[in-house]
């Protein structure tokens, strides 16, 4: 492997280097054109699947083992958490109860199922989801890496404006301000830390609270055994993780569906022997009540919140899942038995209010004490499961947006995608659940803690809310300021709440989402500042087209693959390569690999490539596209997909070759001084295309999309075919090498000590920790050459 260096200092805040537009600037434009209007664009675009009533009920039962684990193991530990000094009045009861009813109507049933699941991206949730949605309908991105291609993929779809609409108002006010964009990226970022957080928070609050059962049996337990028993389930359940949940994931739905049905049940039952006198919690003014009792009962919203958490969970988990399969299931299931078990609680609660720090045991009959035991530890355990899944694929739509270190992702399904294993991410996050437990000890400290990292989120998730029901679905800003409105006096209310208990547990997940936040933020910093370096340092095409066919050097055998953030110019490292080598290959494969605002791009539409500068130059660019959810896999085979595209390219140049004739395009000569002018708008414009031939396919397998007319001399068309086909496979029997840049990120001399503690020192560090570019596309080390550069920012 070799390697070689280079200096360069940039001033990253400078973004204005086409101001000054000349001859030479629209020749460098023509040669090089970037891959938008050309594109091909297929006509089957996304529609909604449509299902059968029986498919949809299949599909609601599946839904319970997935997305509604953590809501329902709620009853485990609310009331325990609500009243942790005992209960003085059977009032408190009642309130407390209609506070957790009109908390699961308002939150989850209007806001999250009814409104919130339909912001989903094509079946994906959460906040990264909102955030890609965003940005396809709005320029927002802090990586302008976009173009006018991926407007044409399958996957990608947004809403047109009428230029005098207030849609199309606030668009224009959210490109137009850098603050705006960078406060969205903020509130994602810190939505997403606390996400991560709640994956860390619930596995121990879960299992703690369910092996807590056994000392309902044995009074006399110590609660360091409980402790211990707890940690070895976490420690056996993240150990398991990298098997992945494929063989044992259709348990999930059953396990979860028989513990609803038994708080169901048991809370019916108690409701029946006990005090139904807490009915009255139905009316809301219960509420009012419970509040002029005392400032305490302000403070038990912590616990309140407890019937809530996993809510967003149930967005982020939305999967494949259809909405209205996840609302049959919650209406139907899910929100009957939580109403039916917090009732039955608190009806027993109300008759033996000495039991409320064990309500759910205490309140089920003996003879099924322990399978409920069971179940409940069954249960917790799915429920961990689904947030710790939850995070691994928050942390990959991170990385694939440019705001996490790469780490390696393991796919543990072979059919299903999304389930995916990050090794690294798993073990700190069993570490952290480990000190959680064994830290605290106690429900009551975790419990504060749980409330929130949620309630965070939640209000992330509304505040997000607000541009895309403007944007994508053109609301009514009535309607869209009764959401905001109704969101934040419930939200706030709680956030109120959980804010006293900082110092009493609330301070965890700010401390964990805090470092996750650094992390994401000085990565994702320095991933700009890298574009922005490429960017402003991209040769011109002209230089090259200077250089001649040989380039100068000596062309040997073989296919260079060059590695670039661009999808148009030719990236500076290449040209700190033919000026510190005396050779390059025959052929020179510029590859840009981008991520795009979309939940995926389909493997036929995942390549475009196109021709760079005169045939003789043997010059290609290849632009390959992934959406924020699809992982290159450990068995694909990277560079034999660069080198097909690069055949069905000219396969397919060869065949517009044998079909074009006169009255489809001129041909007229022209001097190398001259200046090439594109047909941009189709009108009757000359070009050269048998030196500057500008054709750009999207390469599908078996099917080719072309947009525009290829023009090239008849002279050439044998170069195209049979000729060509063989130049290529020679070129690849000698070899295939990919050059990367290794660039180093440095701060200017000039630059305040935050500045260079965080770039010289924390990015670097994060930088050397990362798996390489090399490492994610299975590239060969012996076929790998790194050219370094460094730049100043």
């Amino acid at each position: 492997m070799a390697s070689c260096s280079s200096n360069g200092e940039i001033n990253a805040s400078s973004c204005n280097y086409d101001k000054d537009k000349g001859p030479m600037w629209e020749l460098d434009r023509n040669l090089d054109q970037p891959m938008d209007e050309e594109a091909g664009r297929l006509q089957v675009m996304y529609r909604e699947k449509k299902f059968s009533s029986i498919l949809l009920l299949k599909l609601a039962f599946q839904s319970l083992g997935v997305v509604f684990g953590d809501l329902g193991t709620s009853p485990l530990y609310v009331f325990n958490n609500v009243f942790p000094h005992g209960v003085k009045d059977k009032e408190d009861i009642t309130g407390a109860l209609s506070l957790i009813i009109y908390s699961l109507t308002l939150v989850v049933l209007l806001k999250y199922v009814l409104v919130v699941l339909r912001a989903n991206d094509n079946g994906q949730g959460g906040t990264f989801a909102l955030y890609s949605l965003l940005c396809r309908h709005a320029k927002i991105s802090t990586i302008p890496n976009q173009h006018r291609t991926d407007e044409f993929l399958t996957t990608y779809s947004r809403q047109t404006y009428d230029e005098k609409s207030l849609p199309s108002k606030i668009k224009k006010c959210l490109e137009d301000h850098t603050f705006i964009k960078n406060l969205i990226l903020t509130l994602v970022l810190v939505g997403t830390c606390m996400a991560i957080g709640d994956g860390i928070l619930t596995p121990a609050i879960s299992v703690l609270s369910a092996s807590g059962g056994m000392k309902v049996e044995f009074p006399k337990m110590s609660n360091d055994v409980v402790v211990i028993i707890s940690v070895l389930i976490l420690i056996a359940l993240f150990s398991m993780q990298h098997y992945g949940t494929d063989k044992v994931g259709w348990l999930f739905a059953p396990i979860v569906f028989l513990w609803f049905l038994l708080i169901g049940t048991v809370g019916a039952i108690n409701l029946y022997k006990y005090d139904r006198t807490v009915l009255k919690a139905f009316n809301p003014f219960c509420i009012l009540r419970y509040f002029k009792r005392g400032k305490n009962n302000w403070t038990s919203l912590g616990g309140i919140m407890l019937s809530i958490t996993g809510t967003e969970a149930l967005f982020a988990d939305l999967c494949h899942f259809p909405v209205t399969a996840i609302q049959i299931a919650f209406t139907l299931v899910v929100f009957p038995c939580l109403l039916l078990a917090y009732t039955g609680q608190a009806a027993y609660i109300s008759d033996n209010m000495d039991h409320v720090f064990h309500a759910f045991y205490l309140s089920i009959p003996d003879r099924i004490i322990w399978p409920a035991f069971v179940i409940a530890t069954a249960a917790a355990i799915v429920a961990s499961q689904a947030t710790i899944s939850a995070t691994y694929a928050l942390i990959k739509q991170a990385l694939a947006l440019g705001c996490f270190p790469r780490v390696k992702i393991v796919h543990t399904s072979k059919d299903y995608l999304g389930q995916i294993y990050i090794p690294d991410i798993n073990w700190i996050l069993m570490l952290l659940c480990i000190a959680v437990t064994a830290g605290f000890r106690m429900q009551t400290q975790i419990a504060n803690a749980y409330g929130t990292a949620v309630v965070i989120v939640m209000l992330v998730t509304t505040f997000l809310m607000v541009p895309i029901m403007l944007l994508v679905w053109k609301t009514h800003f009535i309607l869209v300021s009764l959401f905001i409105s109704l969101s934040l006096l419930v939200e706030l209310t709680f956030f109120s709440s959980v804010i006293l208990k900082v110092d009493q547990g609330g301070w965890v997940p700010l401390v964990i989402a805090f470092s996750f936040f650094l992390i994401m933020l000085t990565w994702h910093y320095g991933t700009v500042k890298r574009y922005e370096y490429e960017l402003h340092s991209k040769v011109s095409m002209a230089w090259i087209l200077g250089l001649g066919p040989s380039l100068g050097l000596v062309r040997v055998p073989g296919i260079g693959f060059v590695y670039t953030e661009l999808a148009s110019g030719v990236p500076h490292i290449f040209s700190h390569l033919v000026t510190n080598l005396p050779a390059v290959h025959k052929v020179v494969v510029f590859v840009c690999v981008k991520y795009l605002h979309v939940y995926t791009v389909p493997v036929f539409e995942r390549v475009l490539v196109r021709r760079i500068g005169p045939k003789d130059f043997h010059m290609f660019r290849c632009v390959v596209r992934y959406g924020y959810n699809d992982v290159h896999k450990k068995d694909d085979d990277f560079e034999a997909m660069l080198f097909e595209g690069i055949v069905s390219f000219v396969r397919l140049e060869n065949m517009m070759d044998c079909y074009s004739d006169s009255e489809d395009y001129n041909t007229i000569p022209i001097e190398r001084e001259n200046i090439y002018t594109k047909d941009s708008e189709n009108q009757n414009n000359n070009t050269n295309a048998s030196s500057l031939s500008d054709s750009i396919v999207s390469v599908e397998k078996g099917v080719v999309y072309r947009r525009g007319s290829l023009v090239i001399s008849p002279g050439e068309a044998s170069l195209a075919g049979g000729d060509e086909f063989e130049f290529l496979n020679c070129c690849k029997e000698a070899g295939m090498v990919h050059i990367l840049g290794n660039t180093v990120v440095r701060a200017r001399r000039d630059s305040g000590i935050v500045k260079r503690v965080a770039i010289d020192y924390f990015y670097a560090f994060l930088r050397r920790i990362c798996r390489e570019n090399s490492m994610i596309f299975n590239v060969p080390h012996e076929s790998l050459l790194n050219v370094g550069q460094i730049f100043y920012v």
